[in-house]
């Protein structure tokens, strides 16, 4: 029996899990470390923690397992995306990792839109200009760290920072890179023009691989920290979202996953490159050679229930801790009891802004319809069906691109609950299924390694061999015209109150 390992590079932390090659988990193990903010809006991490945790992780899930190391034949890299890692001529770190989820690029956004136009941005990277993407981050540096960026030699991403550490190569791969906005997406290769126009130094940008390709081969220093055999191969792998779609079998078109975590993902593969030039989407590369993946993203998804929980739940709390459950388990338990439409009361789920469809950091969430005779469980379900408007949302605009939706995955805590899954399936009126292994994206970047060290001849063939559903959820197709008439009033809503959300936020 041949090994893999997957290494997932989190925010909170790092999970590394030992596969076998029918992609069964034998060992895992997760590192947490901090996240640092020294101003409101930024968000930073030290590279070493995630360094640190990676060698950790690896070290425990081989002595967890017993197996030689000698039958470990890959490693592949997952991790969170947009982060920027600065080296310098030494290979040495030279400031924290600012990470996606900073938001202090905003006039570097409209420097980016100013030198190189909107429209050109969509037409190159196939995204808009975004505050949380490597390259505003670069000229943040540029423009605010002059003597900082003097230094930097090397631009890297999280999980390349890792390989780095692992291999001694700088070398990424086109489903991260896709999230720099540095990368020309259509042609799978950096642009010269953007980075010409920005002025970066493309010298300090990694080599750009496939996801399942070989990119290095772990030292005899990172050997004898780990356990792991010298010569030991790692691949490209991939981005957590382009990870998770293959770790959950969404390798071919017509394949598609829902997340519900704090945020909401939509995510559709794509064998053709489209592009919405109004940015409402994103499209970057699939972790399958010469594929793409569109990705609509509801920010307020799993977090609005959190909210509403916590604010509104507390005899839920306290009940489902009595009788050993999870309160989410009877949240659903109270929301089926109350019909399709929440009694005619909609909630729209913008409570961090939004960026599937509307692209608003001044977006906020409402109920509309509340009246007096709305129980605490009508808002409860409208919750839920409001995030799953937005969802179907991301999903209109696959489908307006001509992406084919019609076999979909749910994954995240949200996608646990089964009536949850029942309204996405009645909204997108196609089954929603759940896969068998919760691994995600550790399993899918094992599964790129199982196809670099030749274990598998391509990603979909692995896919068919390893991936496993779980439960479905068929649509009902009597709930399908009711959830229709609903959620063509909640798209309504919010262009009737757009300009008055712009106008609080001035106050």
């Amino acid at each position: 029996m041949k090994y893999v390992i997957g290494i997932d590079i989190g925010t909170s932390g790092t999970k590394t899990v030992l596969f076998d090659e029918n992609g069964k988990a034998v060992a895992s193990a997760t590192v947490e470390y901090p996240m640092y903010q020294p101003k409101n809006g930024y968000a930073e991490q030290d590279p070493d923690d995630w360094y640190n945790a990676s060698i950790s992780t690896a070290k425990t899930v081989i002595e967890k397992s017993g197996i030689n190391s000698g039958d470990i034949v890959g490693i592949g890299l997952s991790g969170q995306m947009h982060g920027l890692v600065m080296l310098d001529e030494d290979g040495r770190v030279i400031r924290k990792s600012i990470i996606w989820c900073d938001q202090r690029t905003a006039a570097e956004v409209e420097e980016m839109n100013r030198k190189i136009g909107r429209e050109k941005l969509i037409e190159i990277t196939a995204n808009p200009a975004l505050t949380g993407w490597t390259a505003a981050k670069i000229l943040w540096v540029k423009n605010n760290e002059p003597e900082n960026y003097a230094k930097c030699r090397h631009i890297l991403l999280p999980k390349d920072y890792i390989r780095y550490k692992l291999t001694g190569e700088f070398a990424t791969e086109v489903s991260d890179a896709s999230g720099m906005q540095l990368l020309d997406v259509p042609n799978r290769c950096w642009s010269e023009e953007v980075c010409d126009v920005l002025g970066i130094d493309m010298s300090m940008l990694a080599k750009v691989y496939e996801s399942c390709e070989v990119t290095g081969k772990v030292t005899k220093e990172a050997a004898a920290l780990t356990g792991l055999k010298e010569g030991t191969i790692v691949v490209g792998g991939a981005g957590d979202n382009a990870a998770a779609a293959v770790g959950t079998g969404v390798v071919s078109d017509g394949k598609a996953f829902t997340t519900i975590g704090t945020s909401g993902v939509v995510f559709a593969h794509t064998s053709s490159i489209s592009i919405d030039p109004k940015g409402r989407v994103h499209t970057c590369c699939a972790a399958v050679p010469g594929c793409w993946h569109i990705m609509g993203v509801t920010q307020g998804a799993g977090l609005s229930l959190k909210w509403f929980r916590d604010n509104f739940c507390q005899a839920e709390k306290d009940t489902a801790k009595g009788m050993g459950i999870d309160e989410y388990v009877l949240m659903n338990k109270e929301v089926e009891n109350v019909p399709i439409g929440s009694n005619r009361l909609i909630y729209l789920p913008y409570l961090m802004g939004e960026r599937t469809p509307h692209l608003d950091p001044n977006a906020r969430g409402m109920f509309f319809g509340l009246s007096a005779m709305h129980t605490k469980y009508d808002m409860m379900r409208a919750v839920m069906e409001g995030v799953s408007y937005s969802l179907r949302d991301c999903v209109e605009i696959c489908r307006e691109m001509g992406i084919n939706v019609s076999d979909m995955m749910a994954c995240g805590g949200g996608g646990k609950s089964p009536i949850w899954r029942q309204m996405l399936a009645d909204l997108y009126g196609c089954p929603v299924k759940t896969a068998a292994s919760s691994e995600g994206p550790a399993l899918g970047v094992a599964i790129l390694a199982m196809v670099g060290a030749g274990i598998y001849e391509s990603v979909p063939k692995a896919c068919e061999k390893i991936i496993a559903i779980d439960k479905v959820q068929q649509p009902i197709d009597e709930n399908i015209p009711v959830y229709e008439k609903y959620f063509r009033l909640y798209d309504e809503i919010y262009p009737a109150v757009k300009e008055k959300c712009a106008k609080l936020a001035e106050m």
